[in-house]
């Protein structure tokens, strides 16, 4: 008989899913997994089977722990602006959309099970937003999760430098 596992999967999972929140897939690699997670690289193999897997796992949990419960707040809220203000607030500015967004810019186009978990979490927003807003849900879903998105595109702010802009460089 083995050894109990020393970790909890789910903590792992979710810690995964932060480091493929903040750097992506690609951004990701398993040494990294295995320091943030403190999981052993051949226990993490035992346990998801592969990177790959991990980053399904971290992405189905981040359907059913972050998009579906937000969806369901918004979705719960009749007036169109109420509603379009919480999914603004959740996406934009909450952890809703990181993960989701970064999957769909970086795997899903070439793995279909990255594909259908992104359609999903799209989906989910859209139906949100349909009892507040009808036929424009679809719309206001994209607006919202393209604005997110390009917040995460934006570089982080140069450091101030005390001696202003360089002017005598050509």
């Amino acid at each position: 008989m083995g050894r109990p596992r020393a970790f909890h999967t789910d903590q792992a999972v979710s810690t995964a899913a932060a480091l493929f929140a903040t750097h992506g897939y690609e951004g990701t690699s398993v040494d990294d997994l295995v320091t943030a997670t403190g999981i052993h690289r051949g226990s993490l193999y035992k346990v998801f089977g592969s990177k790959r897997n991990l980053h399904l796992i971290a992405l189905r949990s981040h359907l059913d722990h972050e998009i579906r419960p937000t969806a369901a707040a918004i979705a719960a809220l009749t007036d169109p602006a109420q509603a379009l203000a919480a999914a603004i607030a959740s996406y934009d500015n909450g952890p809703a959309a990181g993960l989701l967004l970064l999957a769909a810019a970086e795997r899903a186009p070439h793995d279909p099970e990255v594909a259908a978990l992104v359609a999903e979490g799209i989906t989910a927003l859209e139906d949100a937003l349909r009892p507040s807003h009808g036929d424009a849900a679809p719309q206001l879903a994209s607006t919202v999760l393209g604005a997110r998105l390009r917040l995460r595109a934006q570089p982080t702010a140069p450091k101030e430098h005390s001696h202003g802009p360089d002017l005598h460089r050509p």
